[in-house]
């Protein structure tokens, strides 16, 4: 059977960029109402659901996860080539942002941004490996770490960082030792510095070999990441934006 709702693409990848029908609709200047039926006549048509109620927040679908890939890739490259050939620059600003901190951080301060810039149009792209970053043309980035000598930056805010497990993973390492931990517990990197490049500084400053028995996964999806944490597939580093996983007894502290 021809597939036939492209139109409804859109709205998806907006959806799941922002993990949110409000802000979607915000986003997009259409009714919450418009948004919903555009996202249920998209997933009558491919027959599997794109997006699941999780704790009241809206959660990507292993197979919705696997089609925005596709779908935010492809919208963004047409988009780039119409800006190329119409040779202008839509006067919109462009942020790119890993997708975890666009969610969790910068979304609730979006409606009081809007209501301070109503004339500024924004554009936000999620980040989520240095390629990414590297190949797109972003008016200003969001981004973790301290090695971007090569642009002009400044700091947004400091941020620790910590090894989280979900509860089986933690009560695997009170049995023994955290060096012995580190080696037997897949580690899940993202996708800068090289994939490794933070758990390898966590592990200088815990002054352990970085020497890890496990394979390593490597995730460059953030919220992917995340819930690859609480689903017991190994440890990562994250900071003060899962709050709400560990004040749930979701995570712990490794």
């Amino acid at each position: 059977m021809k597939f036939r709702s492209f139109d409804s693409f859109r709205v998806f990848e907006k959806v799941a960029q922002l993990e949110s029908i409000t802000l979607a609709a915000e986003a997009l200047n259409l009714s919450k109402s418009a948004i919903s039926y555009q996202i249920t006549k998209l997933e009558d048509e491919l027959g599997f659901l794109l997006f699941e109620r999780v704790n009241s927040r809206l959660v990507l679908t292993t197979k919705g996860r696997r089609l925005w890939y596709v779908a935010e890739s492809s919208l963004n490259q047409i988009e780039r080539e119409i800006n190329l050939l119409r040779g202008e620059n839509s006067g919109t600003v462009k942020v790119g942002i890993v997708s975890s901190f666009a969610s969790r951080w910068l979304s609730p301060r979006l409606t009081n941004f809007f209501e301070q810039c109503p004339d500024l149009g924004l554009k936000i792209e999620s980040i989520n490996s240095i390629d990414e970053f590297s190949n797109a043309d972003f008016s200003i980035a969001i981004l973790w770490g301290d090695s971007w000598s090569d642009f002009e930056y400044e700091l947004l805010m400091p941020t620790s960082s910590f090894l989280l497990g979900n509860r089986k993973i933690y009560e695997q390492t009170r049995s023994i030792s955290l060096a012995e931990a580190m080696k037997k517990i897949p580690l899940l990197n993202d996708g800068f510095y090289g994939g490794n490049g933070g758990m390898q500084a966590w592990h200088r400053q815990a002054n352990l070999e970085y020497n890890p028995s496990k394979s390593s996964l490597k995730i460059t999806d953030a919220s992917t990441r995340l819930q690859a944490v609480v689903d017991g597939q190994g440890i990562a580093l994250w900071d003060e934006l899962v709050n709400e996983e560990i004040e749930s007894g979701k995570l712990f502290y490794i």
